[in-house]
Formats: C-alpha cells, sequence, structure tokens
C-alpha cells in the first residue's frame, strides 16, 4: 500500500492544471498562517486549561483526603474501645485465671471477623501469646514487645505503632487484663488500616500517612513504608525536561520516579500524624490533550478544506467510487455465496446433533443396564444360596432356622428395592436423606450378608473395629454396597495366592477410614482403575463398573475412595469419610502417598 500510495500520487499531479505563481504564493501564505495561528491557539489553550483542570484535580484531592482521614480516624476510634470491652470478658478471664485456653483461640477469631481487627492476642502475665486469632502466634514470648510493656505500666488502653520484619508499620491498641487487683496478662488488638490501601491506590496514583517523626506508617507504595518524604521525593529535573512537562501540564510540587506529581496534604487528629497524596498531572495532561486533539482536529479540516479547494480530484473520485463499487457487488456476491453455504453447514450440523442425541439416549440406556445387573448380582446370588440353605432346613423340619433365612431373604429383596431406588434417583439427579451411621454395623451387616460366600472362600477374613463408635453421615445401604463391592473385589484377587488373606480395618482419626487390604497380583493399573467398565476379570465375570459406581457413592457422602499397591504385595482399598459433626472438616483428603499403619 504504501509503495502504491507514490505512484498514484504522480498521476493525481499529472491530471491536476498547474497554478500560477501568484495563486501559488498566496497559497503557501495562507498555510503558513493558518499553522502560526493553529501553535498559537493551541499554546495559550494549554496554559489555561492546564491551570484550570490543575485546580480541579487539587480541589477533588483535598476532599479525598479529608474523606480518607475520618475513615483513619473512624476506625482508629472504633478499635481503641476493643481492649476495654476485652478485658472485662468473663470468658477470657475465666481462660487465665484457669490457664484452660482450648476454646479462647477460636473465640477470639469470632471477635476479630465481627470487629475487623488484622489479629486479636491474649498474652498472660510473664508474656507469652496463649491465644491468637493467627494460630501461628500461639506460643510466641512477646514480653519485649513495646505494647505488652507499655499495657503493663497503665491501666489505660495503649496504643503502639512496630515496625514489623516485613518492613510494615503494625498498629495496636493493648490493655491490661486484671482481676481483684492481680494481672493476668494483656489483651492486644492489631488495627488493620491496610484494609484502606486499595481504596487509596485506586483514586489517586500515591497516598501516605506520615508520623510525628515525619517517617511513612502506611503507604499506597509499600516500598515508602519506614521512609521519610525527602527520601523518595526528587524536588528538580533537568530543564529540557521541565520544559516539556510544563508544557503538557501545571507546574509540579516534586517529582517522584521523574514524573511530575501535585502534592496535598491534611493534618490527620491523631498522634501528629499528617495524611499526604500525590496525584500524577497525567489526567490533567489527557483532559488538556484532548481538547488540543479536537483542536488540531478542527485545524487538519480546516487545511483539508483548503487542499480540497484548490485541487482537482472530482474526476479520480468518481474513478474511485466506480472501482468500490464494483469491488462491492462482488464482496457481495461472495457474501451470498457463503451465506448459502453456512445455511446448508447449519441444516447439516442439525441432522448430527439429532442422530447424536439418539445414541446418547442409547448409550445411557446400555451403561443403566449394566448398572442395574452389576448391583443386583451380588443380593440375587446370596438370596440363591438362603434359598437353597432354606429348602435343606424344611425338608429336615428345621423351621425355625427355615423362617431365618426367609427373613434374610426379604431384607436381601429391600436391598434390591433400594439399589433400584438409588439408581433411579441418580439418573434424575437426585439424592437421599442421609442419616447418622456407624461404620462398626456396616462392616457387621455386610459379614452376615456375605457370610454364605465367605465360609465357601478358602481366603481368611479378619477384621479390626474400634471400641467406640465411629459416626459419619451417610445412607447404610449405599455404604454396605460400597463395602460389598471392595470384598468381593479382594475375594476375586486372591483366588490364585498360597495363603489367601483379606484384612477389614476400621479405624477414626481426622476422618473415618475403612480399609480393604488383599494379598493378591495387586492393581497394574491405578490411573484408569476408577472408569466405567475397566475392567481386569476375564470376559463375562465383570463388567467394570462396580468401583465407578462405589467412587461415585463415596464422594456424594463428600469423602474419597482410593487404592494403592501394598508394599508387601496385595491391593489396599480405602474409604475416607468427614466424622459426623466435624466442623474442620470439609472435604476429606484420602492419604494415598502414604501406607496406612491401620492396614498394614
Amino acid at each position: 500500500m504504501r509503495a502504491y500510495l507514490p505512484r498514484v500520487t504522480q498521476r493525481l499531479e499529472k491530471l491536476r492544471p498547474p497554478l500560477g505563481p501568484n495563486r501559488t504564493w498566496a497559497l503557501r501564505a495562507a498555510v503558513l498562517g493558518l499553522f502560526v495561528a493553529a501553535m498559537g491557539l493551541i499554546w495559550v489553550t494549554n496554559q489555561i486549561l492546564s491551570q484550570r483542570f490543575s485546580e480541579s484535580s487539587r480541589a477533588r484531592s483535598d476532599v479525598r483526603l479529608a474523606l480518607y482521614s475520618g475513615n483513619l480516624i473512624g476506625e482508629l476510634e472504633r478499635q481503641e474501645v476493643v481492649p476495654l470491652l476485652l478485658s472485662r470478658d468473663p470468658l477470657l478471664l475465666g481462660a487465665l485465671s484457669s490457664q484452660d485456653f482450648v476454646q479462647t483461640s477460636q473465640l477470639l477469631i469470632k471477635y476479630r471477623d465481627e470487629i475487623g481487627a488484622a489479629r486479636l492476642m491474649l498474652l498472660d502475665s510473664s508474656g507469652r501469646v496463649v491465644a491468637s486469632s493467627e494460630r501461628s502466634n500461639l506460643g510466641q514470648n512477646q514480653r519485649s514487645a513495646p505494647y505488652f510493656i507499655e499495657a503493663l505500666r497503665s491501666s489505660d488502653t495503649i496504643y503502639t505503632a512496630m515496625q514489623t520484619e516485613a518492613g510494615a508499620t503494625a498498629f495496636f491498641y493493648s490493655r491490661r487484663v486484671g482481676q481483684s487487683g492481680d494481672t493476668l496478662g494483656v489483651i492486644a488488638v492489631e488495627v488493620d488500616l491496610r484494609k484502606f490501601l486499595p481504596r487509596w491506590a485506586w483514586l489517586s496514583d500515591a497516598v501516605f500517612v506520615l508520623d510525628s517523626t515525619g517517617r511513612v506508617v502506611l503507604s499506597t507504595t509499600p516500598r515508602w513504608t519506614g521512609l521519610t518524604e525527602a527520601d523518595f521525593l526528587e524536588t528538580t529535573v533537568s530543564s529540557t525536561e521541565g520544559f516539556l512537562r510544563g508544557f503538557a501540564g501545571a507546574a509540579a510540587d516534586g517529582y517522584v520516579d521523574g514524573e511530575p506529581m501535585m502534592r496535598q496534604e491534611t493534618r490527620v487528629p491523631f498522634q501528629g500524624w499528617r495524611l499526604v497524596s500525590y496525584t500524577s498531572f497525567a489526567q490533567v495532561r489527557e483532559r488538556v490533550a484532548a481538547v488540543l486533539a479536537m483542536e488540531v482536529m478542527g485545524f487538519a479540516i480546516v487545511l483539508a478544506l483548503l487542499f480540497y479547494l484548490v485541487s482537482q480530484s472530482s474526476n479520480r473520485r468518481s474513478a474511485r467510487l466506480a472501482r468500490e463499487s464494483d469491488r462491492l457487488r462482488r464482496l457481495n456476491q461472495r457474501l451470498q455465496a457463503e451465506i448459502a453455504e453456512r445455511e446448508r453447514a447449519e441444516r447439516s450440523l442439525q441432522v448430527a446433533e439429532q442422530s447424536l442425541a439418539q445414541s446418547s439416549k442409547m448409550a445411557a440406556l446400555g451403561e443403566m443396564a449394566a448398572a442395574v445387573s452389576h448391583e443386583l448380582n451380588q443380593p440375587l446370588a446370596a438370596m440363591k444360596t438362603y434359598l437353597a440353605g432354606a429348602r435343606l432346613l424344611m425338608q429336615r423340619q428345621r423351621t425355625e432356622e427355615a423362617l431365618s433365612s426367609f427373613h434374610r431373604i426379604n431384607g436381601l429383596i429391600d436391598r434390591m428395592g433400594s439399589i433400584t431406588r438409588q439408581l433411579k434417583a441418580h439418573a434424575r439427579k437426585e439424592t437421599d436423606e442421609l442419616s447418622e451411621v456407624d461404620l462398626r454395623d456396616c462392616v457387621t451387616s455386610v459379614m452376615d450378608m456375605m457370610a454364605p460366600q465367605l465360609s465357601r472362600s478358602p481366603a481368611r477374613i479378619s477384621r479390626t473395629v474400634p471400641e467406640h463408635p465411629v459416626l459419619v453421615m451417610a445412607d447404610p445401604v449405599r455404604i454396605e454396597q460400597v463395602l460389598v463391592n471392595l470384598l468381593r473385589n479382594a475375594l476375586d484377587a486372591t483366588a490364585g495366592a498360597e495363603e489367601p488373606m483379606v484384612d477389614i480395618v476400621l479405624s477414626q482419626g481426622d476422618v473415618a477410614t475403612l480399609s480393604v487390604r488383599d494379598n493378591g497380583s495387586g492393581i497394574s493399573d491405578l490411573k484408569n482403575l476408577f472408569e466405567p467398565f475397566y475392567t481386569t476379570k476375564p470376559p463375562g465375570e465383570g463388567v467394570g463398573l462396580g468401583l465407578a459406581i462405589s467412587s461415585t457413592i463415596v464422594k456424594s457422602f463428600g469423602g474419597r475412595l482410593t487404592a494403592r499397591n501394598g508394599s508387601g504385595g496385595g491391593a489396599i482399598f480405602k474409604m475416607d469419610l468427614p466424622l459426623m459433626g466435624d466442623p474442620d472438616v470439609s472435604e476429606p483428603q484420602a492419604r494415598s502417598g502414604q501406607p496406612d499403619a491401620a492396614a498394614e
């Protein structure tokens, strides 16, 4: 395009009639006069608007500083009464008296969230942190901290500002806690003034607070904290740079990193503080530049009109319009063809989507049928065994024992009904109502239900359960369903072992853990183990849905089902579930990378 423009210009010059000497000089004089007038107007406009917009920016900065100062004073006054109230709190007084601080930190966390403080700490008379809203502070010795020493010396609330290891400034209100004239400890409240910094940084380029010594204690620029204003403020720049920036904006009060700044200050009625803001002239320059750009645009339009009047370009414009019209016609034809092609593609896509939807329905029906078949195999096998046993008992006139078998068959029928209801609810994206379940009862129920199959197996079955209840929120039938799948897989895995053995271990720690371990051949593909339709069994003996369904069931209870190979051979399956009533356990984490001591 750039190479084409000079050739077009040359052709236009050939078509343009020559101008006479007088018209040439008149045109040059008009262009020169227009240029001089434009530069003068731009200079005057820049000076006037820069001054006016700078004064407007200073007025807005004064209003913002007054608002910032009010926010600081309001926060400090609100937090000042907190140590007085907490020093009279009966729970804190009782904890210091009895030296029982089990629930004290949790109480301070609650108070911190309610009052919006940065941190709350309770120190005993020796300066040791016995309770804190930040648990990492527990046990620290703060007897040399200024807020602790000053609080012990006074009976009033003490304000203290101290430098942190990170270079920031921490603001504390502390008060001695006493009872019957005895000093029990100190309560300290760290005021969160840094929460104002994001709002300040959004409205101004730099805002900071100077203490009575002139050092920065709070700043939107963290690297200025602890410095004096003279440490980062530049008062002069080079003459050329100062001239250019003076043209672009009003006179600066100082320079920060070479950038001209407008300085505003107000006094904070607290400890001799001062609130200072540095606002860049960038906004002023942008507003002035917008007006100047409009003026330049106006002069450019006038200049373009001048050249337009002296040029004879009607023929060129007609030819160009003709060429553009022809190109637009061709583009329109191509667009119509593309629209027709897209409409055909959309119709084809609709047909493909309908075919895909039908295929998805058929796949879902197949998966549901396989799941029902897999989950009902175990109860049906148990019912067959109980029916055979009941027939023999009836032949031997042992009616009571036969009735017991019929009761068990009735329970298995209920279980089959529960399984079908669960699969139906799963298909409708519904969830069962959970209840309090003792995992020990689930283990006992599964062992009883699988007693005929376990008695025929050569594997040695051992189970280890604690004496106390292990309570979780779950559905007992679905928990038993998972345990049946794990136990049946363990029995199948030990079919070729010399001394087959299956261990069931129930333990309680941060979470409830139910482990099933075997001494079979182990797991060769842990990555795809829980994928649907993945199985290591021969064809006809498994469809690969047991572990996938079991994993989904455990996840629905907020737990996790994991598998790993044991260090001595075999496989270990662990089901972790959150304990009943434990508020700190929201998502149990399975320790799949470390051996389970109970399972070992």
